[in-house]
């Protein structure tokens, strides 16, 4: 078998997937205390979205913690622009994708995943909050996948903030009225996350609730 063949094989996936955990691990391990901040790629800079992000994003650096995003554009961009003009450490994980997702320009550390399972544990073991702004599917998918290992106690518990309510809201009314009424979730479930509009309130709000537990959150 060549090398080609062999590379073709499940056996060289697992070393791929090994080797983007061992390097995640060995270069967030030396990131802490760190938040993670999700949202749309496609915000433009005109949006207020971007503005908020950048703002707050700056605020916690300015309160010594690092900001990770997923490296890309859009609310990536404007978080790890208001870490990095901050003074603070900006992380992007960025993801590998037919359509290629170039890294922002406003990063002191990158990392590169093939897997997204990958890449989304990173974001959880090392987060001691994450802030997730108005975005699409891959947003849905982050803030999901956090109520979910919170709500089964696969991870502590940890602040998880959704900026700009008139997004959000819609979607609330429908967890309560549906979810929430049908039993499928508890009302304890729903005090699991917090809605915000204002950048200082969220900072504020996260360096409160994590002053007495600034390392990343443990992954059982």
């Amino acid at each position: 078998m060549t090398v080609e063949d062999f590379r073709q094989t499940e056996p060289w996936r697992v070393f791929r997937i090994m080797s983007e955990f061992v390097e995640g691990f060995e270069t967030l391990s030396k990131v802490s205390p760190a938040i993670s901040i999700f949202g749309s790629s496609r915000a433009s800079r005109r949006s207020k979205y971007y503005r908020l992000a950048e703002r707050t994003a700056r605020g916690l650096a300015k309160a010594g913690y690092a900001i990770i995003t997923g490296a890309g554009p859009g609310i990536m961009e404007a978080a790890n622009k208001g870490a990095k003009e901050a003074g603070g450490e900006s992380v992007g994980l960025n993801i590998e994708l037919p359509q290629e997702q170039r890294p922002n320009p406003y990063l002191t550390t990158l990392l590169s995943f093939r897997y997204f399972f990958a890449r989304k544990m990173m974001f959880v073991k090392y987060s001691c909050a994450f802030i997730i702004f108005p975005g699409g599917f891959g947003t849905m998918d982050e803030f999901f996948e956090s109520l979910t290992l919170i709500q089964t106690q696969k991870i502590q518990r940890f602040p998880v903030v959704l900026m700009g309510s008139t997004y959000w809201h819609p979607l609330l009314q429908w967890l309560r009225n549906f979810m929430l009424a049908e039993g499928c979730i508890s009302g304890r479930d729903m005090q699991i996350f917090h809605i915000m509009d204002d950048a200082d309130e969220a900072v504020r709000y996260v360096v409160a609730e994590t002053q007495e537990r600034r390392e990343p959150t443990a992954v059982l």
